[in-house]
């Protein structure tokens, strides 16, 4: 039987959480199809169509579907979940949101965060905000997964030619409506996928303080601007910066911590990043114990001085 990935997208284009997620399908060893499920969506079915190692598209483009709303995506995920051995989606805020409904209707467990898979009912999860890994097999059908997108390779964008199925929609719940949002807007990077993410914390004492000397420093380095819990719980920035636990989590070749102390939850959302760089007055910080490269200092006098030597 094959496996079913749940694609995050914008009604036109796929997000960049759903290719990892695509390319942990590929190890089930079965035919991956992948449902786009929008309001005229059909961009996006064609993009997922051309992924490597997809064989099916399943395309629902109904309005209901527009906002990703998860009692109805969930209604319909359950719907054709039968067909299916595992149902993978990314461990982002739309997987997060989806997944645990989908698994309580289906009454399953449901398996979160997975960074590795050990065989098609053994998988690798952390625990303890990342201090420790479990080994989980389940013997639930279907196994209902949200995978962590920093902990697999991206499967190419390109390659593929699956087939495009046009699918019914379940029907709507009306358990829940779509009343607005509001969107942070940003001519940086995305900082789910950044190569550099700076990132800052309750030490820059203000909203104000934070977006003067952390905007140029981020414009200078090509870099996303992330945050710690205190910084976005503050209001110095919107929730969407948050790096960590309840937060997004981050892997970039570069992660410049400043004025962020290393609360373990901070630490559980970018320890991977392949270079960690510290900037802290107080020496004892946490965050200096998994930093490559660490600069006891008064970050109001430091950033000013790395952002000059940038610019020469």
């Amino acid at each position: 039987m094959p496996v079913l990935v749940i694609a995050e997208h914008d009604n036109n284009t796929l997000k960049v959480s759903t290719h990892p997620v695509i390319s942990a399908a590929s190890q089930l060893d079965a035919d991956i199809h992948v449902l786009i499920a929008g309001s005229n969506a059909a961009a996006a079915a064609e993009e997922a169509g051309k992924v490597s190692g997809v064989v099916k598209v399943l395309h629902a483009d109904d309005a209901i579907y527009a906002q990703g709303l998860a009692e109805n995506l969930g209604a319909l995920i359950v719907q054709i979940a039968k067909d299916y051995t595992h149902i993978l989606a990314p461990a982002s805020f739309f997987g997060k949101n989806i997944m645990p409904r989908v698994a309580a209707l289906l009454d399953v467990q449901q398996i979160s965060d997975i960074t590795a898979i050990e065989s098609s009912d053994t998988f690798v999860r952390p625990i303890y905000a990342g201090n420790a890994f479990a080994t989980i097999q389940s013997t639930d059908s279907p196994k209902v997964l949200t995978v962590r997108p920093t902990s697999f390779d991206a499967a190419a964008a390109e390659g593929g030619s699956a087939s495009i199925d046009q699918i019914d929609s379940a029907a709507e719940t009306g358990l829940a409506s779509f009343v607005g949002q509001e969107l942070t807007k940003s001519e940086r990077p995305e900082l789910a996928i950044a190569d550099i993410v700076i990132s800052g914390g309750r030490g820059f004492g203000s909203a104000e303080n934070f977006n003067k000397l952390m905007e140029p420093l981020a414009d200078r380095l090509g870099a996303a601007i992330g945050a710690s819990r205190a910084a976005v719980d503050a209001g110095y920035v919107p929730n969407d910066y948050q790096v960590g636990q309840t937060g997004k989590i981050v892997a970039p070749k570069l992660y410049i911590a400043i004025g962020i102390s290393g609360a373990i939850q901070h630490l559980a959302g970018m320890k991977d990043s392949k270079v960690i760089v510290a900037i802290n007055k107080d020496e004892e910080a946490p965050i200096f114990s998994i930093a490559d490269y660490g600069l006891v200092g008064d970050l109001f006098e430091i950033i000013p001085e790395l952002e000059k030597a940038l610019a020469s």
